[in-house]
């Protein structure tokens, strides 16, 4: 176990959601001396400067621009998501069903259903509200227990054993909130925004809100000998600390002649098609902002820049599973806690090529890490991630990597505590290298 891990752990656990995460990358941007941008302002950018900028608070992109133009020497990217498959509550979401309160939702993105069941679950997210006249918005973590889906005892469905459990989540998944007529989700939200927002003195009409559930189980490093890490959210958080981590570590040891940058979209479990997703604007924004306060804006500089630039995508992959090793190719079976993975698909589900699968392979050399290598049966889909859209969108390099992981897209995830700190020397590397 090392000082990585266990900042690791402190990371997860203060992001129940993706404002959450995007709100604790502010704070540790801010304390290593970042300064926050808005997109909606002039910005007067110099060599050197660490800034980041934010989309709807979901979203954030750092940089640290370098000593020459992009145009120059290009950009170095490490990008990951915020977001993870969970349960989202939906907007008319009370319910009273047989003596009960209950919750409304909807899954988002490939939800591994019943490791949902059973689970003391609390709430977290966004909420826009009236106050004093005043329409305005707070993040919001209940940070106890108020809600649980029951599982059917196994008296009333005995087969379930053999035939399997077969979950419908219009009609298996709304949580239990409370007694019928104890509990009113708007009464809780209300309680909990005084409870941040300690200036105001009351909460008027709540107008909308971006609410999810989350298991309540902390984030933990276990195994006899600490090499495991038990979370929630590890897809693809544990990417984001990664590389919110390296480009901190290394911005303080002074700027580099590239500009290096660190982008943290939203809604990449669902495609990533939305305003702040990695298939929006929001990085050709940022990349274009920044080659045009640097240097003579034209379109000649901003495609020298993005021809010099190569880009990291970061997410976490699939580890043999030890109860099902056919699952993977019988060549491809990355193992927990023996460094980080090269992802390829030759069908360009991930943005690796021979090119920069050799980048990453000598960065891991020249910091002492063995990279494994991931490709999916020829039989089993292949899943996909931000890099591909990355790379087709701006013409630059990429790789696709991560650590691996066994339970992905459970409420419950499983990776190893020794594969966090040496993925992010890679990464440090990857942001020192002339």
């Amino acid at each position: 176990m090392t000082e990585t891990a266990e900042d690791l752990i402190l990371f997860l656990n203060s992001s129940p959601t993706p404002f959450h995460a995007v709100s604790e990358c502010s704070r540790r941007l801010t304390n290593a001396g970042f300064m926050q941008l808005k997109e909606e302002d002039y910005w007067e950018i110099e060599t050197g400067d660490r800034f980041f900028v934010t989309r709807q608070d979901s979203s954030i992109i750092a940089f640290q621009v370098g000593s020459s133009g992009p145009e120059d020497n290009g950009f170095r990217i490490i990008g990951a998501h915020t977001d993870s498959p969970n349960l989202r509550i939906r907007p008319d979401a009370e319910l009273k069903n047989d003596g009960y309160s209950q919750l409304a939702i909807e899954p988002y993105g490939g939800v591994l259903l019943h490791t949902w069941l059973d689970r003391d679950l609390s709430l977290a997210g966004r909420v826009f509200f009236e106050a004093e006249g005043e329409s305005t918005y707070a993040l919001i973590n209940v940070k106890r227990p108020i809600l649980r889906v029951p599982s059917l005892a196994i008296h009333l469905e005995r087969d379930v054993n053999k035939k399997g459990l077969s979950l419908n989540p219009e009609k298996h998944l709304f949580p239990i909130l409370g007694l019928e007529n104890c509990s009113r989700l708007t009464d809780l939200v209300g309680e909990e925004i005084l409870k941040g927002e300690r200036s105001l003195k009351s909460v008027g009409r709540i107008h909308a809100y971006d609410l999810m559930a989350y298991d309540m189980q902390p984030a933990e490093i276990i195994g006899p000998n600490n090499e495991f890490i038990s979370s929630g959210r590890l897809d693809n958080l544990s990417s984001c600390h990664a590389g919110l981590t390296s480009l901190i570590e290394s911005s303080l040891e002074g700027e580099s002649s590239f500009t290096r940058v660190v982008a943290l979209f939203d809604h990449e479990e669902v495609g990533s098609v939305s305003s702040r997703g990695a298939d929006s604007t929001f990085l050709e924004d940022v990349l274009s902002r920044v080659v045009s306060s640097t240097s003579k804006s034209s379109h000649q500089h901003f495609a020298r820049s993005f021809a010099r630039s190569t880009a990291i995508s970061a997410d976490m992959s699939h580890g043999v599973h030890p109860n099902y090793p056919d699952k993977h190719d019988r060549n491809h079976r990355p193992v927990l806690g023996s460094g980080p993975v090269i992802k390829t698909n030759v069908n360009q589900s991930y943005a690796t090529d021979s090119e920069t699968a050799s980048m990453f392979s000598k960065l891991c050399r020249e910091v002492g890490v063995q990279p494994q290598a991931f490709s999916s049966r020829n039989d089993l889909a292949c899943g996909s991630t931000i890099g591909a859209i990355t790379s087709a969108r701006l013409g630059i390099r990429t790789v696709d990597v991560g650590n691996s992981m066994l339970s992905m897209h459970s409420c419950r995830e499983f990776a190893s505590s020794h594969d966090v700190e040496p993925i992010v020397r890679v990464f440090t590397k990857f942001f020192k290298n002339p």
